[in-house]
């Protein structure tokens, strides 16, 4: 997602931008660097070792953070000490409601940490709040995302994602927060499938319930409204979600060591071990993938209970040879400028439907091919 962010900001970012690369490997920051259309710089950094990256990143005024959720707050923790503004790709909720409770300390530093501006989270808690906006009352929220993969692959591994799989293998083994009749729960993951027919060429899918930020903060941003039911669901492509469910069965997601021939061992790392030595190759060309992010809302116009459903249409960039996971990198290089550019004024740390406004956002999707369309019915 990193070298999709920094291609968005070389493409499409003002030339007086400056940008930078920082990246424990500096060899293949290096190597992409020289991939882009201009001139940017190339700084080792370790989000671990923090007092270094502050001295690397002294001067920054946007910290993008493209690493795993595990070391968002460390980050935090760099752009508060640089004074940069920051954004990340989502928590995953229970790192996110972490992030929340710093709200204090950036706003003491006239800052802004927006948390998961990414697809989903990111356009979609946007979508939410665009959709609420034109009704009086909302009732429900739900999110489903849905995707189709119709790349050619030889040797493809049969976890294969375009994200961190630590975070797939999360989705697949922890709860699935959920939030009914106003009370926040959790439910089994990879559970609660229901039909939805996305726009083709996606079609007929049964997105399941995974662990996600969005239910760590639309309810509280849409509680005036009287929001009483947000859910998110996803339905992974291929057969990748039935494959998580054998997964999660054996127990090959956990952390927790076991005991074999002796040896103290957690099953995620060997599963790790094993997805890593099967490399991910394909005929060439762009990824033949389209996305839809979907978020329904339900309550009331007036008098009159309505239905609202907005569909982000998401074909890829060919000309950049990237696929639907533009949905995903283009967002904090968007937002990024707003900040920059004063669109975003906000301070402290926020989630995207409480920072970002929704028509300039919009407004910069289509601009990489991604169309946000709605429709409306009476219930």
């Amino acid at each position: 997602m990193g070298r999709i962010i920094v291609r968005d900001l070389a493409e499409l970012a003002p030339s007086d931008i400056e940008i930078v690369i920082g990246d424990r490997d500096v060899r293949a920051a290096e190597r992409i660097a020289r991939t882009l259309p201009r001139r940017v710089r190339v700084v080792g950094i370790d989000a671990t070792k923090p007092s270094s990256a502050v001295r690397a990143l002294r001067g920054t005024v946007v910290l993008i953070n493209a690493c795993h959720h595990s070391l968002n707050l460390r980050v935090m923790d760099i752009a508060l000490a640089i004074r940069s503004h920051y954004c990340d790709l989502g928590g995953l909720f229970h790192i996110t409601r972490q992030q929340l409770r710093r709200d204090a300390e950036f706003k003491r530093a006239g800052l802004l940490a927006l948390c998961g501006i990414g697809s989903a989270p990111g356009i979609v808690n946007i979508m939410a709040r665009a959709g609420a906006d034109r009704l009086d009352r909302v009732e429900e929220i739900h999110i489903a995302v849905g995707t189709i993969d119709r790349t050619v692959r030889q040797g493809e591994s049969p976890l294969a994602t375009s994200y961190s799989i630590e975070t797939v293998l999360d989705e697949a083994s922890q709860p699935a927060a959920i939030y009914e009749h106003g009370k926040l729960g959790f439910v089994e993951p990879l559970s609660r499938a229901v039909p939805v027919r996305f726009p083709p060429p996606v079609g007929l899918r049964h997105p399941v319930c995974t662990i996600h930020s969005e239910l760590a903060t639309l309810p509280r941003a849409f509680r005036a409204k009287g929001v009483r039911d947000v859910s998110f669901r996803i339905a992974f492509p291929g057969a990748l979600t039935e494959r998580l469910r054998l997964v999660n069965a054996l127990g090959l997601a956990g952390r927790e060591p076991i005991v074999v021939d002796g040896r103290r061992i957690a099953p995620r790392d060997v599963l790790r071990a094993l997805v890593s030595t099967r490399a991910i190759s394909s005929s060439g060309g762009v990824p033949d993938e389209y996305e839809v992010l979907r978020v329904t809302l339900r309550g009331r116009r007036g008098r009159t209970r309505v239905e609202d459903v907005l569909d982000c249409h998401v074909p890829g960039m060919p000309a950049w040879g990237i696929g639907v996971d533009i949905d995903t990198g283009a967002p904090p290089s968007i937002v990024s400028q707003m900040i920059l550019d004063g669109r975003i004024q906000t301070r402290g740390v926020a989630a995207p439907e409480s920072a970002v406004p929704t028509d300039p956002f919009f407004r910069a999707l289509a601009a990489r091919g991604m169309r946000v369309l709605r429709r409306s019915r009476r219930l």
